[in-house]
């Protein structure tokens, strides 16, 4: 039979109430009844009951993670470092997967069922108005990943894609590349939205070189193989492609690899994130690292001060990225 709150207080010889407080964060126990009740519980192997808590605090500590490309192998370490970060601090992960939903009401729903203590929406090509639909329903809510605002209506931590489009097309510009393409992820992505306008526009300031742009059907390995395929049976391949996603990248590179092109001899290719796979060693992806530890920390800790602390003004959080320079790029020019 497990072990109640009953005989935790028959062995430490004192009231179940006196039990209950013990484990019942902020209540009011002496220091001398406290160690009898814990050291009665070790004894006996007690584990206080999650839900038995939650009806006593009104917290159930459920964090709903919701998020809606299980597609790309990036959102391996995500999920990882949320579902720790989250369980570190006493917190329990209840994970929403979209699939291809994109109207928040059905996830809204499940999480107030829940009872879920707050949100965090981690998807970078999710709308704004996506997390404002859970704080319009009064759930404490983070959209880490999201798009970078300086006015949001709900918490945001995340990069700058449009700075990042940027320091892609300089990173082609200096090394001598006349012929430029975007291939990025979906266009309705707001990630790819501001990664191909950030390119763009730095790419305006360089009138000698030619740019184009096209869009894989998903941020995923098999789309951006596609993608290049397409391209590549419609003619002659740009020098260089800027790919909105590492998965696109190397997708990208499988398909240039199969048509018998060289990378970076003949065609150069530069990614996004800095998965790990990017750096295993017969890929070599140059990319643009994004710091996903420190944009996930930052989200836990917003979720949970907002969570404590409700009704604060939305902030917004953005974290520099930086270039790695690998293998699929050619040197720079003198």
């Amino acid at each position: 039979m497990p072990v109640t709150l009953r005989d935790v207080a028959e062995r430490a010889g004192v009231s179940t109430s006196a039990v209950s407080r013990t484990f019942t964060p902020g209540a009011s126990v002496s220091a001398k009844t406290r160690a009898k009740v814990e050291n009665a519980a070790s004894e006996l192997g007690y584990a206080p009951s999650a839900l038995a808590s939650a009806l006593s605090t009104g917290r159930t500590k459920l964090i709903g993670l919701v998020s809606n490309n299980f597609h790309n192998p990036v959102f391996l370490e995500v999920f990882d470092r949320f579902t720790r970060g989250l369980q570190e601090r006493g917190l329990r992960p209840l994970l929403v997967n979209l699939s291809d939903e994109t109207d928040p009401a059905n996830s809204v729903r499940m999480l107030r069922q829940y009872s879920a203590d707050g949100v965090i929406v981690a998807s970078s090509t999710l709308p704004p108005s996506f997390a404002k639909a859970f704080a319009d329903a009064g759930l404490p809510v983070v959209h880490a990943f999201g798009r970078a605002m300086v006015r949001p209506d709900v918490h945001v931590v995340g990069i700058d894609n449009i700075e990042c489009g940027r320091i892609a097309a300089r990173t082609l510009i200096a090394r001598g590349y006349q012929r430029v393409a975007f291939l990025g992820g979906p266009a309705s992505a707001t990630s790819t939205q501001d990664r191909a306008a950030g390119f763009a526009t730095e790419m305006a300031g360089h009138p000698g070189i030619t740019v184009s742009e096209s869009h894989a059907a998903a941020y995923s390995f098999e789309a951006g193989r596609a993608e290049m395929q397409r391209l590549l049976a419609a003619g002659p391949p740009a020098e260089a492609y800027f790919c909105g996603d590492d998965v696109l990248s190397i997708g990208a590179l499988s398909a240039l690899r199969e048509a018998g092109l060289a990378v970076p001899e003949d065609v150069g290719l530069i990614g996004f994130n800095d998965m790990e796979m990017a750096g295993w060693q017969n890929i070599g992806l140059t990319t643009i690292r994004q710091p996903i530890p420190e944009i996930i920390n930052a989200a836990i800790d917003l979720v949970v001060a907002t969570i404590d602390v409700p009704g604060d003004r939305p902030e917004a959080r953005h974290f520099d990225c930086t270039l790695i320079e690998r293998a699929t790029l050619r040197p720079k020019r003198d």
